[in-house]
């Protein structure tokens, strides 16, 4: 029988439990994909803990997972667009990938380029576009400058890439650790902490045009003090910012289609985005995985294997 990540009830990592399950069966529409890699993501931390219960409550056993890249394994009816051993991208809005087999619709697919790894290709979906959706949201031109929290995150390494892009100057917060990475692609680093705002004044006497926060705890307020206008801020972490001051809240529900995916895909391909792998664990150890995500000092994505490639 398949494996998939399943949980009884909210918790920490340690309700995660890797168990057999019937093989799922595709409909009309629906692929079923054998997975072989599926990025892990802060906001699937966040609803296991049960954060957003009344949002968007649980039904259990459930799953969870979203990213995932695989090889097409069995078509539904009137499935016409892709075929039995396509290798693909995608993506579910049932929390199912994290597992060895998961039904997905054909729509949410696009073909995984050649040139793509299997590790980077399953951490496109949720990290990609939403950073595609946030530097979308600041309306970037070229000469401008842009700050980005957590510049070396998940979500903050390909922000940081995707607004270079744009002829923007880029000013990435991050730990020291961080910072030669970030000036081998072109962004300049700047430590976070105490005094970080007379730093980034000091680096910017002209003025910030736009801000990027990926992080949340209070980089709002902070770009507000610098003086970037409401409508040139965007958050995907700090939503009671986004209801007190009227800042955008623009992330990958903005962009989530597998149009931006396979624009992605297509940047990885000819070498100009570059997506970091913090770490790969193997489907069993997902506890592992989340435990290590939760300490929010990666660079880049942990990923999930629950197959090899043939």
């Amino acid at each position: 029988m398949p494996r998939a990540v399943q949980r009884e009830k909210y918790g920490d990592v340690s309700v995660l439990q890797v168990v057999p399950v019937d093989r799922p069966a595709p409909g009309r529409g629906e692929v079923l994909v054998e997975v072989v890699a599926a990025a892990i993501n802060p906001g699937e931390a966040a609803i296991r803990q049960g954060a957003f219960a009344e949002r968007w409550p649980s039904t259990f056993p459930e799953g969870q997972g979203s990213d995932l890249a695989g090889r097409v394994v069995e078509l539904g009816p009137d499935v016409t667009a892709v075929a039995i051993g396509d290798d693909v991208i995608g993506f579910t809005d049932n929390r199912t990938s994290h597992a060895e087999l998961v039904v997905v619709p054909a729509t949410h697919l696009s073909p995984k380029p050649a040139g793509v790894s299997w590790e980077v290709a399953g951490s496109l979906y949720v990290a990609g576009t939403t950073a595609y959706a946030a530097v979308r949201a600041v309306s970037l031109r070229a000469g401008e400058t842009v700050v980005v929290s957590a510049a070396a995150g998940g979500v903050g390494s390909l922000t940081v890439q995707l607004a270079k892009a744009t002829g923007a100057r880029v000013i990435g917060i991050a730990g020291p650790a961080n910072h030669e990475w970030l000036r081998d692609l072109g962004v300049e680093p700047i430590a976070y902490g105490n005094g970080l705002l007379e730093r980034l004044r000091d680096v910017t006497p002209d003025r910030i045009d736009a801000f990027i926060d990926t992080f949340g705890a209070g980089y709002v307020e902070l770009a507000l003090d610098l003086g970037v206008a409401p409508e040139r801020i965007d958050t995907i972490a700090d939503m009671a910012a986004v209801e007190k001051y009227g800042v955008k809240a623009e992330g990958n529900a903005a962009a989530g289609t597998a149009a931006v995916i396979a624009e992605l895909a297509a940047l990885v391909a000819d070498g100009r985005l570059t997506v970091p792998i913090a770490r790969t664990y193997p489907l069993e150890q997902v506890a592992d995985a989340f435990t290590e995500l939760e300490k929010r000092h990666t660079r880049g994505k942990i990923v999930l294997l629950p197959g090899a490639a043939a």
